[in-house]
């Protein structure tokens, strides 16, 4: 299948279908490209959104009314591999052999969940209490936090930082997230559970967006989620079936160990194997992060080092869903502009 629109979106998460909604209400035609059966990305799985706590799907609908326009095609199951450009055309390959050529591009191929079972040290996929922030999420959707056997856990662990700031798995920067998502959940599981007990094991608390800090200081002061500062070096089932972390409280100075009956990975962002499969088959640059590296990283962090090729969203940095749309809608005023110049050249 060959097709020539204006603008190709690649990825259809946040970014990307906030990018091409708005293109398709200024009148452009837009394919929207996403390699899964549906779009929505990483939200379709978020419960509560921070900071003010409201449904994620609040925000999905309001992205899929925004794709419901004549001038989008929405192509799911479709996994761009590659874009080459020639006379001012770009043409994207997909991997199932369809043939895409546009105006212009906007890359909002996202980002991917570190896998948790990298760190095995924490006992992810070894020990069935040990789950990820994601894992805990679908549990809120699904109404209870429940243990592998069906029990309610008393008392329950959140280990930040599981994946950034980490040299050992190649990740020196932070995620930016989840500290402020370890809070958000630490509170929800008070709402959902009657005297359970939380602890958040962290560095130190990055809580650099709007109202975090105030967020930070409710669950300490409402719910009563006790924050230590400290490292987790294990994670190990005991022989009472409990789950016996060891870490270093560095506040007290002293070594610590303690049971748990759940414990919450806060998995960090990488750059999405999609964007990673793109970077290899076209002339996209990445940075030391491995995202892909903007032209600008203070005056064009929509523009790539292809011309008429522009970025949107967590491809090429963490962001929250605010920054996501954002930086999408950036994105669209460049593309516009970049086919306004276009035109006028061309005439």
């Amino acid at each position: 299948m060959n097709s020539m629109v204006d603008v190709l979106v690649i990825g259809g998460g946040v970014a990307g279908m906030e990018a091409a909604g708005q293109l398709a209400r200024s009148g452009y035609s837009v394919i929207l490209a996403e390699k899964e059966p549906l779009t929505g990305g990483h939200l379709k799985n978020w419960y509560h959104l921070f900071p003010d706590r409201r449904d994620g799907n609040e925000v999905g609908e309001y992205l899929d009314n925004l794709v419901k326009n004549k001038n989008i095609e929405i192509r799911n199951n479709t996994c761009i591999t590659g874009i080459t450009g020639r006379k001012g055309k770009f043409t994207a390959t997909a991997s199932d052999g369809q043939v895409v050529e546009a105006e212009a591009v906007i890359v909002a191929t996202g980002f991917d969940l570190f896998d948790s079972r990298r760190k095995e040290e924490y006992g992810y996929g070894i020990y069935p209490n040990v789950i990820t922030s994601a894992d805990l999420e679908k549990m809120f959707r699904n109404g209870s936090v429940k243990l592998a056997d069906g029990g309610v856990p008393a008392r329950i662990g959140f280990i930040h930082c599981v994946g950034s700031r980490d040299e050992k798995v190649g990740n020196l920067y932070c995620s930016k997230l989840c500290c402020i998502t370890a809070v958000k959940q630490a509170m929800e599981v008070h709402e959902k559970i009657s005297g359970v007990k939380t602890f958040c094991f962290y560095m130190d608390m990055r809580m650099g967006g709007a109202y975090y800090e105030e967020i930070y200081r409710e669950a300490q002061e409402k719910y009563g989620v006790s924050f230590i500062r400290g490292k987790v070096s294990e994670v190990s089932q005991g022989y009472n079936g409990r789950l016996v972390i060891k870490a270093e409280d560095t506040l007290a100075g002293r070594p610590l160990r303690m049971e748990l009956d759940m414990v919450v990975l806060m998995a960090g962002m990488e750059m999405s194997d999609a964007g990673e499969i793109l970077a290899g088959k076209s002339s996209l640059r990445r940075g030391e992060n491995r995202f892909f590296s903007t032209a600008d990283n203070h005056t064009a962090s929509n523009r790539s080092n292809m011309k008429g090729v522009f970025y949107a969203g967590t491809c090429t940095a963490p962001m929250n869903i605010t920054e996501s749309i954002s930086h999408a809608r950036a994105a669209v005023t460049e593309v516009v502009s970049y086919l306004r110049e276009k035109k006028q050249r061309d005439e």
